[in-house]
């Protein structure tokens, strides 16, 4: 508790440009997703800016297996209700690590497909045109979690989990047509049940 303090406050005084009278010391760089345009020093590279992770984001993981069914009470059964949690249909906003390089990511829209607990099970959306017609990508075409609506694709193939507290924002309800697409395309290429 006390190190995460400190390194709350010290990401805040370098954010404001504030130095003490030493510098401080990182043992050991820390792990996690990077904000949009904030660094920290490493410890191995000392005065090399190197993104860093928001103070308290949790991280999503991501498989390409679904979860297990045993473990979820709410897996692909459509129930939005925008009450502040992700539930199943909901698109929703959350740090999402890129697969190359986990220690960089960036807010992404995620399309809520289940849950247990405290974890939310999501598939990353884009609106990267060029995704049309890739294996693993479904066209969902435009919704209101895009400002300028324009069209998006869902990837089939990586499941993120979340902890429900990493949710930024709810930003959307995918209408249940389309919801039930994207859960038939799971069932059939993918393991879902």
């Amino acid at each position: 508790m006390v190190v995460g303090v400190k390194r709350l406050l010290q990401a805040v005084a370098t954010r404001l440009g504030i130095r003490g009278t030493a510098p401080a010391q990182r043992t050991q760089p820390v792990p996690g997703p990077p904000p949009s345009g904030r660094t920290v020093p490493r410890a191995s590279q000392p005065g090399r800016p190197v993104p860093g992770p928001p103070p308290g984001r949790p991280v999503a993981r991501h498989s390409t297996a679904p979860p297990d069914r045993r473990a979820t009470d709410k897996l692909l059964v459509y129930s939005p209700q925008l009450d502040g949690d992700a539930d199943p249909g909901e698109i929703v906003w959350t740090w999402v690590p890129y697969e190359d390089d986990p220690s960089q990511g960036k807010d992404r829209p995620v399309l809520v497909v289940g849950r247990t607990g405290n974890d939310v099970f999501g598939l990353m959306l884009s609106s990267q045109s060029d995704r049309d017609g890739q294996r693993h990508w479904f066209a969902l075409g435009p919704g209101s979690w895009d400002r300028d609506q324009r069209p998006s694709w869902v990837r089939l193939d990586r499941v993120l989990t979340v902890d429900a507290d990493g949710i930024r924002r709810e930003g959307a309800v995918l209408d249940r047509k389309r919801f039930d697409l994207v859960a038939a395309q799971l069932r059939k290429g993918y393991g879902w049940s």
